[in-house]
Protein backbone atom coordinates (compact mmCIF):
# COMPACT_ATOMS: atom_id res chain seq x y z
CA UNK A 1 0.00 0.00 0.00
CA UNK A 2 1.00 3.33 -0.73
CA UNK A 3 2.73 5.16 1.69
CA UNK A 4 1.32 8.56 1.06
CA UNK A 5 -2.05 9.50 2.59
CA UNK A 6 -5.30 10.10 0.54
CA UNK A 7 -6.95 12.62 1.94
CA UNK A 8 -9.56 15.06 1.29
CA UNK A 9 -7.32 18.32 0.34
CA UNK A 10 -4.83 15.81 -1.97
CA UNK A 11 -8.21 14.44 -3.81
CA UNK A 12 -9.57 18.09 -4.19
CA UNK A 13 -5.34 18.99 -5.50
CA UNK A 14 -6.00 16.34 -8.04
CA UNK A 15 -9.18 16.64 -9.48
CA UNK A 16 -10.62 20.34 -8.61
CA UNK A 17 -9.79 21.49 -12.14
CA UNK A 18 -11.13 18.22 -14.39
CA UNK A 19 -14.50 17.82 -11.71
CA UNK A 20 -14.65 21.61 -11.32
CA UNK A 21 -14.79 20.24 -7.12
CA UNK A 22 -15.21 23.86 -4.39
CA UNK A 23 -15.18 23.43 -0.73
CA UNK A 24 -18.41 24.19 0.69
CA UNK A 25 -18.08 22.95 4.17
CA UNK A 26 -15.83 21.14 6.58
CA UNK A 27 -12.67 22.60 5.72
CA UNK A 28 -10.92 21.93 9.06
CA UNK A 29 -11.02 18.13 7.88
CA UNK A 30 -9.21 18.31 4.97
CA UNK A 31 -6.30 16.25 6.05
CA UNK A 32 -8.94 13.28 7.21
CA UNK A 33 -7.56 10.05 5.73
CA UNK A 34 -9.74 8.48 3.17
CA UNK A 35 -8.37 5.18 4.14
CA UNK A 36 -6.52 4.33 7.38
CA UNK A 37 -4.02 1.61 7.57
CA UNK A 38 -4.14 -1.88 5.37
CA UNK A 39 -7.92 -1.50 5.92
CA UNK A 40 -9.21 -2.78 2.14
CA UNK A 41 -12.15 -4.33 2.48
CA UNK A 42 -13.83 -0.98 3.13
CA UNK A 43 -15.73 0.28 0.39
CA UNK A 44 -14.27 3.79 -0.83
CA UNK A 45 -16.33 5.95 -2.95
CA UNK A 46 -20.58 5.09 -4.28
CA UNK A 47 -23.71 7.04 -4.19
CA UNK A 48 -25.50 7.64 -0.67
CA UNK A 49 -25.64 4.00 1.36
CA UNK A 50 -26.59 3.63 5.19
CA UNK A 51 -25.91 -0.30 5.56
CA UNK A 52 -22.50 -0.62 4.33
CA UNK A 53 -21.22 3.28 3.95
CA UNK A 54 -18.62 4.08 1.98
CA UNK A 55 -15.73 6.37 2.62
CA UNK A 56 -17.15 8.72 0.35
CA UNK A 57 -20.40 9.45 0.00
CA UNK A 58 -21.74 10.79 -3.07
CA UNK A 59 -25.09 12.44 -3.27
CA UNK A 60 -26.67 13.08 -6.45
CA UNK A 61 -29.91 14.61 -7.43
CA UNK A 62 -32.05 10.94 -6.46
CA UNK A 63 -30.14 11.02 -3.30
CA UNK A 64 -31.29 14.64 -2.15
CA UNK A 65 -34.94 13.81 -3.33
CA UNK A 66 -34.93 10.77 -0.85
CA UNK A 67 -33.67 13.14 1.49
CA UNK A 68 -36.36 15.54 1.41
CA UNK A 69 -39.07 13.38 1.28
CA UNK A 70 -38.32 12.34 4.91
CA UNK A 71 -40.10 12.89 7.84
CA UNK A 72 -38.51 15.84 10.16
CA UNK A 73 -36.77 12.79 13.12
CA UNK A 74 -36.72 11.00 9.84
CA UNK A 75 -34.02 13.39 8.23
CA UNK A 76 -32.20 14.08 11.50
CA UNK A 77 -31.52 10.97 11.90
CA UNK A 78 -30.32 10.24 8.66
CA UNK A 79 -28.09 13.07 7.89
CA UNK A 80 -26.38 12.08 12.03
CA UNK A 81 -26.05 8.73 10.57
CA UNK A 82 -24.24 10.65 7.25
CA UNK A 83 -21.94 12.48 9.39
CA UNK A 84 -20.93 9.87 11.90
CA UNK A 85 -18.34 6.45 12.09
CA UNK A 86 -15.64 6.13 9.63
CA UNK A 87 -17.27 8.55 6.91
CA UNK A 88 -14.02 10.67 5.31
CA UNK A 89 -15.78 12.74 2.37
CA UNK A 90 -19.40 14.01 1.48
CA UNK A 91 -19.57 15.29 -2.54
CA UNK A 92 -22.85 17.00 -4.02
CA UNK A 93 -23.01 16.30 -7.32
CA UNK A 94 -24.95 18.29 -10.33
CA UNK A 95 -24.30 21.52 -8.96
CA UNK A 96 -27.45 20.62 -6.03
CA UNK A 97 -27.89 23.24 -3.26
CA UNK A 98 -26.96 21.51 -0.38
CA UNK A 99 -29.12 21.61 2.59
CA UNK A 100 -27.94 24.14 5.62
CA UNK A 101 -28.69 21.12 8.17
CA UNK A 102 -25.79 19.12 6.03
CA UNK A 103 -23.80 22.02 6.06
CA UNK A 104 -23.89 22.59 9.64
CA UNK A 105 -23.13 18.73 10.62
CA UNK A 106 -20.54 19.28 8.00
CA UNK A 107 -18.90 21.96 9.96
CA UNK A 108 -19.07 20.35 13.44
CA UNK A 109 -18.36 17.06 12.77
CA UNK A 110 -14.68 18.43 10.99
CA UNK A 111 -16.08 16.34 7.31
CA UNK A 112 -15.49 17.94 4.24
CA UNK A 113 -18.58 18.84 2.13
CA UNK A 114 -17.45 19.49 -1.69
CA UNK A 115 -19.55 20.43 -4.82
CA UNK A 116 -19.36 19.58 -8.43
CA UNK A 117 -21.25 20.30 -11.02
CA UNK A 118 -20.39 17.01 -12.85
CA UNK A 119 -23.15 14.09 -12.50
CA UNK A 120 -22.83 11.52 -9.67
CA UNK A 121 -21.86 8.84 -11.93
CA UNK A 122 -19.05 10.48 -13.86
CA UNK A 123 -17.70 11.79 -10.39
CA UNK A 124 -17.41 8.13 -8.97
CA UNK A 125 -15.80 6.94 -12.38
CA UNK A 126 -13.03 9.91 -12.11
CA UNK A 127 -12.40 9.22 -8.27
CA UNK A 128 -12.49 5.37 -8.13
CA UNK A 129 -9.91 5.71 -11.02
CA UNK A 130 -8.06 8.04 -8.87
CA UNK A 131 -7.99 5.81 -5.67
CA UNK A 132 -7.80 2.59 -7.16
CA UNK A 133 -4.12 3.87 -8.75
CA UNK A 134 -3.12 5.63 -5.35
CA UNK A 135 -3.53 3.24 -3.27
CA UNK A 136 -2.77 0.25 -5.33
CA UNK A 137 -0.17 -1.83 -4.57
CA UNK A 138 3.20 -0.68 -5.83
CA UNK A 139 6.44 -1.83 -6.57
CA UNK A 140 9.65 -0.39 -7.96
CA UNK A 141 11.84 -3.32 -10.41
CA UNK A 142 15.67 -2.06 -11.77
CA UNK A 143 15.60 -2.74 -15.43
CA UNK A 144 14.49 -0.66 -18.79
CA UNK A 145 10.96 -0.58 -19.24
CA UNK A 146 10.19 -0.60 -23.19
CA UNK A 147 7.22 -0.90 -25.47
CA UNK A 148 7.77 -4.00 -27.91
CA UNK A 149 6.25 -5.02 -30.14
CA UNK A 150 2.91 -3.01 -28.66
CA UNK A 151 3.16 -5.20 -25.40
CA UNK A 152 4.94 -3.95 -22.48
CA UNK A 153 8.98 -5.53 -21.81
CA UNK A 154 11.09 -5.50 -19.21
CA UNK A 155 14.66 -5.67 -19.66
CA UNK A 156 16.24 -7.35 -16.81
CA UNK A 157 19.59 -8.39 -15.91
CA UNK A 158 22.88 -7.26 -13.95
CA UNK A 159 24.89 -4.02 -13.99
CA UNK A 160 27.19 -3.35 -17.05
CA UNK A 161 25.63 -6.11 -19.45
CA UNK A 162 24.13 -4.22 -21.77
CA UNK A 163 20.66 -3.32 -20.91
CA UNK A 164 20.53 0.54 -21.38
CA UNK A 165 22.26 -0.19 -25.51
CA UNK A 166 19.75 -2.44 -25.89
CA UNK A 167 16.80 -0.37 -25.23
CA UNK A 168 18.35 2.44 -27.35
CA UNK A 169 18.90 -0.36 -30.36
CA UNK A 170 15.40 -0.73 -30.40
CA UNK A 171 14.12 2.86 -30.10
CA UNK A 172 15.93 3.47 -33.12
CA UNK A 173 14.10 0.12 -34.59
CA UNK A 174 10.95 2.05 -33.74
CA UNK A 175 10.08 0.65 -30.16
CA UNK A 176 8.79 3.06 -27.39
CA UNK A 177 10.96 3.74 -23.99
CA UNK A 178 8.49 4.01 -20.95
CA UNK A 179 11.46 4.18 -17.95
CA UNK A 180 14.61 3.82 -17.67
CA UNK A 181 16.72 2.03 -14.93
CA UNK A 182 13.73 2.06 -11.94
CA UNK A 183 10.16 1.64 -13.45
CA UNK A 184 7.43 1.84 -10.88
CA UNK A 185 4.48 -0.88 -11.13
CA UNK A 186 1.17 -0.63 -9.76
CA UNK A 187 -1.04 -3.68 -9.18
CA UNK A 188 -4.24 -2.11 -11.04
CA UNK A 189 -6.06 -5.36 -11.45
CA UNK A 190 -5.66 -8.61 -9.76
CA UNK A 191 -3.84 -9.77 -13.18
CA UNK A 192 -2.16 -6.32 -14.66
CA UNK A 193 0.59 -4.82 -13.68
CA UNK A 194 0.46 -1.27 -15.14
CA UNK A 195 4.47 0.37 -15.16
CA UNK A 196 5.15 3.63 -15.52
CA UNK A 197 8.41 6.38 -15.22
CA UNK A 198 8.60 7.96 -11.96
CA UNK A 199 8.72 11.97 -13.03
CA UNK A 200 12.07 13.19 -12.45
CA UNK A 201 13.22 10.10 -15.08
CA UNK A 202 10.67 10.55 -17.63
CA UNK A 203 12.28 10.78 -21.33
CA UNK A 204 15.80 9.84 -20.42
CA UNK A 205 17.86 7.17 -20.89
CA UNK A 206 21.90 6.38 -19.48
CA UNK A 207 24.15 4.80 -21.93
CA UNK A 208 27.68 4.09 -20.35
CA UNK A 209 29.98 6.11 -22.61
CA UNK A 210 27.29 8.58 -23.66
CA UNK A 211 25.91 9.54 -20.32
CA UNK A 212 22.11 10.37 -19.77
CA UNK A 213 20.16 10.95 -23.67
CA UNK A 214 16.94 12.65 -23.95
CA UNK A 215 14.99 10.19 -26.30
CA UNK A 216 12.09 12.13 -26.28
CA UNK A 217 14.05 15.11 -27.65
CA UNK A 218 16.60 12.59 -29.73
CA UNK A 219 13.94 11.08 -31.57
CA UNK A 220 10.41 12.65 -31.23
CA UNK A 221 7.23 12.47 -29.67
CA UNK A 222 6.73 9.01 -30.54
CA UNK A 223 9.58 7.58 -29.35
CA UNK A 224 8.50 7.56 -25.61
CA UNK A 225 5.68 6.48 -23.75
CA UNK A 226 3.86 7.26 -20.70
CA UNK A 227 2.46 3.69 -19.70
CA UNK A 228 2.30 0.37 -20.19
CA UNK A 229 1.06 -3.36 -18.74
CA UNK A 230 3.63 -5.23 -18.22
CA UNK A 231 3.07 -8.48 -20.76
CA UNK A 232 6.85 -9.93 -20.46
CA UNK A 233 9.90 -9.41 -18.72
CA UNK A 234 13.21 -10.42 -20.98
CA UNK A 235 16.19 -11.66 -18.94
CA UNK A 236 19.93 -10.76 -19.92
CA UNK A 237 21.86 -13.52 -18.91
CA UNK A 238 25.77 -14.43 -19.53
CA UNK A 239 26.15 -16.91 -21.90
CA UNK A 240 25.95 -20.73 -21.12
CA UNK A 241 25.54 -23.58 -23.59
CA UNK A 242 21.64 -24.07 -23.17
CA UNK A 243 21.11 -27.76 -22.01
CA UNK A 244 18.69 -29.80 -24.26
CA UNK A 245 15.13 -28.74 -23.07
CA UNK A 246 16.30 -25.13 -23.62
CA UNK A 247 17.00 -25.59 -26.90
CA UNK A 248 13.73 -27.32 -27.41
CA UNK A 249 11.30 -24.93 -25.64
CA UNK A 250 13.19 -22.18 -24.82
CA UNK A 251 13.96 -20.80 -21.28
CA UNK A 252 10.44 -19.04 -20.60
CA UNK A 253 9.38 -19.67 -16.72
CA UNK A 254 7.17 -17.25 -14.11
CA UNK A 255 7.89 -14.04 -12.22
CA UNK A 256 6.12 -13.67 -9.18
CA UNK A 257 5.77 -9.83 -8.79
CA UNK A 258 2.88 -8.83 -6.21
CA UNK A 259 1.33 -11.67 -6.33
CA UNK A 260 1.13 -12.14 -10.12
CA UNK A 261 2.71 -14.38 -12.76
CA UNK A 262 4.80 -12.86 -14.69
CA UNK A 263 6.56 -14.69 -17.87
CA UNK A 264 10.01 -14.37 -17.81
CA UNK A 265 12.74 -15.55 -20.72
CA UNK A 266 16.64 -15.45 -20.37
CA UNK A 267 18.18 -14.53 -23.26
CA UNK A 268 22.08 -14.97 -23.52
CA UNK A 269 24.28 -12.63 -23.99
CA UNK A 270 27.47 -13.68 -26.65
CA UNK A 271 29.30 -11.20 -29.41
CA UNK A 272 27.49 -11.58 -32.71
CA UNK A 273 24.16 -12.09 -31.17
CA UNK A 274 21.80 -9.25 -32.23
CA UNK A 275 19.92 -8.96 -28.84
CA UNK A 276 17.22 -5.75 -30.53
CA UNK A 277 15.99 -8.74 -33.26
CA UNK A 278 16.05 -11.51 -30.34
CA UNK A 279 13.82 -9.42 -28.36
CA UNK A 280 11.32 -8.38 -31.01
CA UNK A 281 11.13 -12.03 -32.09
CA UNK A 282 10.34 -12.87 -27.73
CA UNK A 283 7.60 -10.32 -28.16
CA UNK A 284 6.12 -11.34 -31.11
CA UNK A 285 6.25 -15.37 -29.94
CA UNK A 286 4.78 -13.91 -26.93
CA UNK A 287 2.08 -12.38 -28.47
CA UNK A 288 1.46 -15.66 -30.28
CA UNK A 289 1.46 -17.76 -27.31
CA UNK A 290 -1.29 -15.77 -25.63
CA UNK A 291 -3.46 -15.93 -28.63
CA UNK A 292 -3.10 -19.90 -28.12
CA UNK A 293 -0.51 -20.58 -30.52
CA UNK A 294 2.76 -22.46 -28.99
CA UNK A 295 5.22 -23.38 -31.57
CA UNK A 296 7.00 -26.02 -29.42
CA UNK A 297 3.44 -28.03 -29.26
CA UNK A 298 3.01 -27.67 -32.75
CA UNK A 299 6.25 -29.18 -33.82
CA UNK A 300 5.90 -32.04 -31.85
CA UNK A 301 2.04 -32.21 -33.19
CA UNK A 302 3.82 -32.07 -36.93
CA UNK A 303 6.63 -34.69 -35.85
CA UNK A 304 4.24 -36.92 -34.77
CA UNK A 305 2.13 -36.90 -37.37
CA UNK A 306 4.80 -37.70 -40.08
CA UNK A 307 5.96 -40.84 -37.79
CA UNK A 308 2.19 -42.28 -37.85
CA UNK A 309 1.99 -41.73 -41.17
Amino acid sequence: MTSRPVTADSLYDAYHERLKLRWLAGPHGAGRPVLEGEDTETSLIGHLNFIHPHRIQVIGHAELDYLHGLGKNSYEDTLALLFSGEIALVIIAEDQPPPRRMLELAEQKKIPLLGTPKGSERAIDHLSYYLTHVLAAKTVLHGVFMEVMGIGVLLTGKSSIGKSELALELITRGHRLIADDAPEFVRITPDILQGQCPEALRDFLEVRGLGVLNIRAMFGDTSVKRQKYLRLIVQLTEFQEPDEADRFTGSRRMERILEIDVPEIRLPVAPGRNLAVLVEAAARNHILYRNGYDAAKDFVDRQRNLMER
